[in-house]
């Protein structure tokens, strides 16, 4: 399986799962999923099929573990289209959050290694966020500016939507904060960390220990003040840096579209049928992996430049060696 190939070159125990979705533009309306909706990859609604994915993102690399291709309703509940495409009996609608969960399930189940998740507003709430704390994972997932969030035991109570939480902060609450590198240096924003509660983990897994907190991260873009905001859960004590960093990681999902699509046809393909999209993405996501195990090995075998002493070079002609030689 892809997954087992991915883990087996690039598994890290504080590895980032990085959940997010991207658009196959279609024409004409027999491709399995194909409709009128909006994809970020065109920037508008338009005719196309939209692929959910899971990324693997550690410091050894980056690659896809899980797919799977968005059904909306308009196919779900015409049984003809279903047939003519032969997707399974057993495959009904699910929402992106809910394609979103049985991705990390499953990647759960396999015992795959890693610490977080990170994912835009469309998955950012709901049943993710459940699974992950019974899971004893932390997560730094994008809400809405109308999220609601609420402290409790705190010296200074808060409460509100994110956006108005945002709009009351100080300007000492800031700091300014590289999320990574990207192809024009550091990825700096200013970003705000709120503590909202500490909980037991216990009280989500028996077999899960110690104090985690939940809480608000907020990303404000330096040029035009452009507000993000995050719901975190992660153990107590943890910096700002890091939940950071975790969000950071979601750019690397966003290279892997763009070099699967351009490098290796992810989204050149004529499969109509369910089977034949599914084929052709694992197809796609294995060679990925295996393009980023290549490079972590190519990486490792780099060897060290060592500065070389400068060459001696002497202006005395061989006759003239000869002559103090022989004087």
């Amino acid at each position: 399986m892809v997954r087992d190939y991915v883990i087996e070159h690039l598994a890290d125990e504080d590895a980032v799962l990085v959940i997010d979705e991207t658009g196959f533009l279609k024409q004409g309306k027999a491709s399995c999923g194909v409709a009128r909706q909006y994809t970020g990859s065109a920037g508008k609604i338009t005719n196309c099929q939209i692929g959910v994915f899971a990324s693997y993102v550690s410091r050894h690399g980056h690659a896809f573990i899980d797919r799977a291709l968005y059904l909306p309703k308009a196919w779900t509940d015409d049984p003809v289209r279903l047939k003519a495409t032969s997707v399974p009996a057993e495959v009904g609608f699910a929402t992106k959050p809910k394609l979103a969960a049985a991705m990390i399930e499953r990647a759960i189940a396999a015992r795959v290694p890693f610490a977080w998740v990170a994912a835009d507003t469309v998955y950012g709430v709901g049943n993710i966020e459940n699974a992950l704390r019974q899971a004893g994972k932390g997560y730094v997932l994008g809400v809405s500016s109308a999220h609601w969030f609420g402290s409790w035991n705190r010296e200074q109570p808060l409460g509100g939507s994110a956006e108005e939480i945002a709009k009351a902060l100080p300007a000492r609450d800031w700091q300014r904060l590289s999320a990574g590198a990207g192809t024009k240096g550091p990825r700096l924003h200013d970003w705000c960390y709120l503590e909202l509660a500490d909980l037991e983990a216990e009280d989500f897994n028996d077999e899960n220990h110690g104090l985690w907190t939940r809480g608000l991260l907020i990303r404000r873009n330096i040029a035009d003040g452009d507000l993000a905001y995050f719901a975190t859960w992660c153990p107590a004590g943890t910096s700002i840096a890091t939940l950071v960093n975790v969000e950071g990681h979601r750019w690397a999902i966003e290279d892997s579209f763009e070099t699967a699509k351009n490098e290796f046809g992810l989204d050149h393909n004529e499969t109509r049928s369910w089977h034949g999209w599914h084929r052709h993405v694992s197809l796609v996501m294995l060679a990925f992996a295996m393009m980023a195990a290549i490079r972590r090995q190519a990486n490792r075998q780099i060897p060290k430049k060592t500065k070389q002493p400068p060459a001696r070079i002497s202006h005395l002609s061989s006759a003239g060696r000869s002559k103090k030689s022989a004087g």
